[in-house]
C-alpha cells in the first residue's frame, strides 16, 4: 500500500496563500486542499484520490456533487437566489412542510430557518426562554453546540473553546452525559442513563436551579464532537419523564446525529421518546448552509419580530433541502442503516486484532471507534488516535477524531460496500503502523 505525496506543489502554494489571510481560528488537522469530489471520493488539486469517510463532518449526506441535488439547485439559480425572509416564496413553504412531516413528535410541527447549527441552537433557547417564561438550562458535559454565545454556554467539550470568551451566557448548568464506557457516577439504578437523570433531579434540581425556573434540558442523542457516545437504552425515556414532570422543554440537538444519519431521521426515534424541539443542520442540505429549528406548533409561540434573520429560507438552500430528504428517504435511509451494521460488524472483527481498540460503538452510519492505552482502566490513547488518522490520510482516507481518543466515521450515506471496505482496510493498516510505532 503506498503513501500519497500531500501536499504536492499546488497544495502547499495554495496552504500558504491560505494561512495569510484567513483566520488561523479554524482547525485544520491535515494538509488536504480539495478540488473536486463525487460521492464517497474526492481529489485535491495536485490530483491525489481521496476515500471521503467524514463527509465534511457529516453534511455531504447525500455524497460530493449528487447529480438530483445539483440539477436542483442549477434549476433554481434560473429562477431567482435571494429575496429576503421578508418576503414569501413557494420553495421555503415546500421545504417547511416536508421537514414538519417528518418531525419526530404526534402533533403539527412549525419550522423556523437559518444558516446552521449554531444558529439553530440559539433560536432553540431564545424560544424555550419565551415559551416558558424560564431562564435556567441543563446541558451535558462533552456537548458540542456551536461557536456563539448562547450555544458556546452549552458547549463543554473543550476549554480553548471558551478560552478568552467569558462571560458566557448564565444560566446553564452541566451534568454528565451517560457515558456507559467511562461512567464518572456511581450507579444507582441498573440502567446508567437512569442514573444521570436521577443525578439531575436529586442534585441539580434540588440544589442549584428550581424546577420552575428550568426552560429545557438541551441534549444530542448521540454525542458527536464529544466522542460519538451512544447512551444507554434507559435515558431518553427518563428524561422525557423528568421533562414532563416539571414541564421542561427537551431539546433535541440533531444537527450531526440527524437527517438519517443513524439509518432513522431522528438519532432520538431509537429510543421512542418524542422531544419539544429538535436542531438540524449540516447534512439537511447536502452541503450549503442551510439550519433550523422543528417545533412543537404548540411551543412555537412568539410573536412577529420576536426572531428573524435575513436568509432564512433560502431558496437555493431549500431547493437543495428538498432534493436531499427526496434521496434519504428513497435511496439512502437503508443503506444508512444496513451499511451501518455490516460496519460495526467488520470493526469488530478488527478489534480483535487490535488491543488498542477499546470500544466500537454507533448506530447506523454514525461510528465511533475509541482507542485506549489499557483494556481495564480504558485510559484513552489519545497520541495512537491522532497518529491514525494521520496514517490513514497518507494512505487516502479522510477521517476526523472526536472525544479525547476516537475517530468517527461518517461517511455520505449513499457510501458503497467495496468503497467501504477499502477505507477499512487502509484504516486497520494504520492502526497496525501506529501500534508497531509504539505510539500509546
Amino acid at each position: 500500500m503506498k503513501k500519497l505525496t500531500v501536499p504536492g506543489k499546488k497544495g502547499r502554494k495554495l496552504i500558504e496563500r491560505d494561512r495569510a489571510v484567513i483566520s488561523q481560528s479554524y482547525p485544520r488537522p491535515y494538509d488536504f486542499v480539495m478540488d473536486h469530489g463525487l460521492g464517497s471520493e474526492v481529489w485535491d488539486v495536485d490530483g491525489n484520490r481521496f476515500l471521503d469517510l467524514c463527509a465534511g463532518i457529516g453534511v455531504c449526506q447525500t455524497g460530493h456533487n449528487h447529480p438530483k441535488v445539483v440539477e436542483a439547485i442549477k434549476h433554481q439559480l434560473d429562477r431567482f437566489i435571494h429575496i429576503s425572509s421578508d418576503f414569501f416564496h413557494p420553495i421555503w413553504i415546500e421545504f417547511s412542510e416536508r421537514l414538519a412531516s417528518i418531525a419526530p413528535f404526534d402533533e403539527p410541527a412549525k419550522v423556523f430557518l437559518a444558516n446552521s447549527g449554531t444558529e439553530a441552537v440559539e433560536a432553540a433557547i431564545k424560544l424555550a426562554r419565551h415559551h416558558t417564561g424560564r431562564n435556567q438550562f441543563i446541558g451535558f458535559y462533552g456537548g458540542f453546540h456551536g461557536r456563539t454565545l448562547g450555544s458556546l454556554s452549552f458547549t463543554a467539550r473543550k476549554p480553548v473553546y471558551r478560552d478568552g470568551f467569558f462571560p458566557m451566557m448564565s444560566g446553564v448548568a452541566h451534568v454528565p452525559f451517560p457515558d456507559p464506557y467511562r461512567p464518572v457516577l456511581n450507579l444507582t439504578h441498573e440502567d446508567y442513563g437512569e442514573t444521570i437523570v436521577e443525578f439531575i433531579e436529586s442534585v441539580i434540581l434540588k440544589n442549584l436551579i428550581p424546577p420552575d425556573n428550568c426552560a429545557a434540558i438541551l441534549v444530542e442523542p448521540i454525542q458527536g464532537e464529544g466522542g460519538y457516545i451512544v447512551p444507554p437504552d434507559g435515558f431518553f425515556p427518563a428524561l422525557r419523564r423528568l421533562c414532563d414532570k416539571y414541564g421542561i422543554l427537551l431539546i433535541a440537538d440533531e444537527i450531526q446525529s440527524g437527517v438519517g444519519r443513524t439509518g432513522k431521521w431522528w438519532a432520538i426515534e431509537h429510543w421512542n421518546t418524542e422531544p419539544d424541539i429538535v436542531c438540524t443542520a449540516k447534512g439537511i442540505a447536502s452541503g450549503l448552509p442551510l439550519g433550523g429549528i422543528v417545533s412543537r406548533a404548540s411551543v412555537m409561540d412568539w410573536p412577529e419580530g420576536a426572531h428573524a434573520n435575513t436568509f432564512g429560507g433560502n431558496p437555493i438552500a431549500c431547493t437543495a433541502g428538498l432534493a436531499t430528504l427526496e434521496l434519504i428517504e428513497s435511496e439512502m435511509m437503508q443503506n444508512a442503516k444496513e451499511m451501518g451494521e455490516y460496519t460495526l460488524d467488520a470493526l469488530a472483527e478488527i478489534q480483535v486484532r487490535h488491543p488498542s481498540i477499546g470500544q466500537v460503538r454507533g448506530k447506523g452510519l454514525m461510528i465511533g471507534i475509541d482507542f485506549v492505552k489499557d483494556h481495564d482502566t480504558r485510559k484513552p490513547a489519545s497520541d495512537l488516535r491522532d497518529r491514525i488518522a494521520e496514517l490513514a490520510f497518507e494512505y487516502g482516507v479522510l477521517t476526523l477524531g472526536c472525544g479525547d481518543s476516537a475517530i468517527r466515521l461518517s461517511p455520505p450515506l449513499n457510501i458503497t460496500k467495496s468503497l467501504m471496505d477499502e477505507g477499512l482496510e487502509i484504516l486497520e493498516t494504520a492502526i497496525s503502523e501506529a501500534e508497531a510505532e509504539g505510539f500509546d
